[in-house]
């Protein structure tokens, strides 16, 4: 590819994919070895041990419960900078369908997100730092647990992640099948949407299927809550904002009993969205909406809305920089300045909150045409052929946020 050929000029890129097939092996163990949030005990040790045959500085282990955080020195450390980069550990509870040797190892687990690709890289970004030091200042590699729903983020700030490291940004990176290989993006502003959580308990009375007149069904109930509710974004948010409430699960009575009007019926589903202003509004009128929908009707309602992650919102200046050292790797051609954020969510976003810093996406797609399995496919594999840019990007961005020459390009 010709991005990659282009980043395999740099001295930088050369170095690293040296020991290429070293990280390939690393990342396909871990593959094969999938594990929960804050039950990468397994995973934790691989890393250990891989940061320790690298030699850096120090390796702190417990942070979150299985978080693992490495320190390096540069050359330098004068000037006072630091930097923290960050890759997610955890896998998904979800059945394998690949063939291949490396394969899942354990029934209904799977790394089928790249987080064993982004662990791997910044392993890969590790070794190459610890070996070069060709920085002024100090870089903190954060490994963490549970970033698939368990807030591990959140939870290694709670354990006083950057009270003990304190880093002055922090940056992460996560594969992404729809861009090519070799391409990088990123934007200033929302990468990643919030996601809320809803529940909605519809009660109503139970009955026989052949008199519902002498029940209330709740069912019924939430067919109406369901309808009505798609106005809260299509009729109540800007179009000029975006917003995303899916009702994904639905349930009521027994499938085993056709005739029998249960007494009440869950709704749980999602709400995506980037303002808070937008955020605040929607759980507002849908609390308002099903009390009111459910009275209307003769049952009631109640709304349960979890906040769950907040957006993931870049700090400008953060991913300017980033864009520029991506640029400085595959060429400004490979860089997209301005890609679309995405109504998923990541726990980065609470990083964030607290630190600038930027979140950038790695293309990992093996054909221009045919960027194979998307995210939490069961057939997902992550593109070991990317393993040396991404822990290059990881290990430009410590260089040159913190160059040995003071004039060097930090944000």
């Amino acid at each position: 590819m010709r991005a990659l050929t282009h980043a395999a000029q740099q001295g930088l890129f050369a170095h690293i994919a040296r020991f290429h097939p070293e990280l390939t092996a690393f990342r396909r163990d871990l593959h094969a070895h999938p594990e929960l949030g804050f039950e990468e005990v397994r995973t934790a040790s691989r890393v250990v041990e891989a940061l320790k045959l690298t030699r850096v500085d120090e390796v702190h282990t417990g942070i979150a419960k299985t978080g693992v955080v490495a320190v390096i020195r540069g050359r330098s450390h004068v000037s006072g900078r630091s930097i923290a980069l960050r890759a997610d550990m955890d896998a998904l509870p979800m059945r394998e369908e690949n063939d291949f040797a490396w394969r899942s190892g354990r029934s209904g687990l799977m790394h089928g997100c790249g987080h064993d690709g982004h662990v791997t890289m910044l392993v890969g970004a590790a070794r190459y730092l610890a070996e070069t030091r060709r920085f002024d200042g100090t870089v903190y590699l954060v490994f963490q647990p549970g970033e698939e729903g368990f807030a591990g983020a959140k939870a290694m700030i709670d354990d006083g992640l950057f009270e003990r490291f304190p880093a002055q940004a922090v940056y992460a990176m996560h594969n992404w099948p729809h861009l090519p290989a070799g391409q990088v993006g990123v934007a200033p502003g929302p990468m990643m949407a919030a996601a809320d959580r809803i529940e909605i308990t519809v009660t109503g009375k139970g009955g026989h299927g052949a008199h519902p007149h002498l029940a209330v069904d709740p069912v019924l109930v939430s067919a109406h809550i369901i309808t009505a509710a798609q106005s809260l974004v299509s009729r109540n948010v800007s179009p000029f904002d975006n917003a995303v409430l899916s009702i994904c699960a639905v349930h009521g009575g027994d499938v085993g009993a056709m005739s029998v009007i249960p007494r009440q019926a869950k709704l749980v589903g999602t709400v995506r969205t980037f303002r808070p202003q937008v955020q605040e509004m929607i759980e507002e009128r849908l609390a308002r909406l099903v009390e009111s929908v459910a009275m209307g009707l003769g049952a009631t309602a109640t709304l349960d809305y979890q906040r769950v992650y907040p957006a993931t919102v870049n700090s400008v200046a953060e991913a300017t920089f980033a864009a520029r050292v991506a640029e400085s790797l595959v060429g400004p051609e490979q860089v997209l300045r301005d890609l679309q954020p995405s109504m998923g969510a990541e726990d980065f976003s609470f990083m964030l909150q607290v630190k600038p810093g930027a979140y950038l996406r790695i293309g990992q797609g093996r054909e221009a045409n045919d960027p194979g399995c998307f995210l939490h496919s069961g057939r997902y594999d992550f593109n070991d052929e990317i393993l040396p840019l991404g822990s290059a990007l990881f290990a430009s961005l410590a260089e040159q946020a913190m160059p040995l020459n003071p004039g060097g390009g930090s944000p």
